[in-house]
């Protein structure tokens, strides 16, 4: 288990199981949220082909790694070269909870304050998981985690 793709809703977990399996497998970790994004007031995000770049460069440097994400067009680049995949679902309602409880992502906010001003957009964010038709969906997700002809789990439950 040396190249690992982990996706899902957000708030299902997906940053916290990988920095785990990072550090049990010593793998080389991937937040597909810093690479997706501009760095723009409102965020906007990049070309494929930019993003692309980046993950192919990172492939090339780190031959064990855990990419997770909830981007199922970026998520398709890699999935080729995965050896697992793991699909966190459990739940809208607990995606939310967790979501609630996030401790402040540096990587992504100056502060917990900013953070915090974007909680009521990303809960209901959450809440459309189930119904959007886009990359971030379960749709794109489910399609993602059936056609994959490797090793691959789902988890219905943070337990």
């Amino acid at each position: 288990m040396d190249r690992i793709v982990i996706f899902g809703n957000s708030g299902a977990g997906k940053s916290t199981l990988a920095k785990k399996y990072s550090a049990i497998y010593d793998l080389s970790h991937l937040d597909l949220d810093t690479l997706a994004w501009k760095k723009t007031v409102p965020p906007e995000r990049k070309a494929i082909q930019e993003s692309t770049v980046e993950i192919n460069r990172f492939l090339s440097k780190n031959p064990r790694w855990v990419i997770e994400g909830c981007y199922a067009d970026l998520l398709n680049i890699v999935l080729d070269s995965a050896s697992k995949i793991i699909f966190l679902n459990p739940g809208t309602e607990a995606c939310i909870e967790n979501s609630k409880k996030r401790p402040w992502e540096p990587h992504k906010y100056a502060s917990i304050e900013e953070q915090n001003q974007n909680l009521e957009m990303l809960i209901e964010w959450i809440k459309e998981y189930p119904v959007r038709n886009d990359e971030f969906s379960y749709k794109a997700h489910s399609k993602l985690y059936e056609e994959f002809p490797g090793e691959k789990e789902q988890f219905t439950s943070n337990q």
